[in-house]
């Protein structure tokens, strides 16, 4: 989901070096990952007043701000720290939209807005022992939702790290540095999270009527 971190460096190079084009393409290349990361997080109400094209542009204008500051002591990645700025974003829009304080400190669970890429139905997949197979297009549907379901019902922490680790495709390292976490515990919270879903997969189907 994330541009190759090879380039971005390149280009990164380049921008401390004073060359506006490689601030504008640095920012263009990690526009539609960031797009994808906020659309994911919106809240249902607000995503229908606020399009998430339009908090990336936010962010994207207080990156271009704020890019002088991040180079000179780059202590995170830059994709983390474009997302931490689009967290901080989010979390602001949901304190103007909501008059009641929620978990607005936390980064928000997943919207269900749109459907997950194919690597996230092949986890769903494994985590359902083989249940889905190539040929069958209504099994693949079926299950699918039965993910997102299976996502909706985690908590905060476990749904969150799914989303990172099989919707972003952060790796656990990246992970451990977004949450503040050791790659120990990172990789431990991410396994239990698995085992959860598992098992919520394994579950039989609710019957309703």
């Amino acid at each position: 989901m994330w541009p190759e971190q090879h380039n971005t460096q390149e280009l990164l190079d380049s921008a401390q070096a004073g060359s506006d084009r490689a601030v504008n393409e640095l920012l263009e290349k990690h526009r539609d990952a960031l797009r994808n990361m906020v659309r994911l997080r919106l809240d249902r109400q607000i995503a229908r007043r606020v399009d998430a094209s339009d908090v990336v542009q936010d962010v994207m204008l207080e990156a271009a701000s704020r890019l002088r500051d991040y180079l000179q002591d780059p202590r995170i990645p830059f994709h983390l720290w474009l997302r931490q700025l689009a967290k901080d974003r989010m979390i602001d829009l949901h304190r103007r939209h909501h008059a009641q304080r929620r978990s607005v400190d936390r980064e928000q669970p997943l919207a269900l807005t749109g459907l997950p890429d194919r690597s996230s139905l092949d986890l769903a997949a494994q985590l359902a022992d083989g249940e889905l197979t190539p040929a069958a297009a209504t099994i693949r549907k079926e299950l699918e939702q039965r993910f997102l379901d299976a996502i909706d019902q985690l908590d905060e922490n476990d749904r969150e790290i799914v989303i990172m680790r099989h919707v972003e495709h952060l790796s656990n390292s990246e992970v451990a540095t977004a949450l503040e976490l050791s790659p120990a515990a990172a990789g431990m919270r991410h396994f239990r999270a698995l085992q959860r879903l598992r098992t919520l997969l394994a579950e039989p189907p609710s019957q309703s009527g």
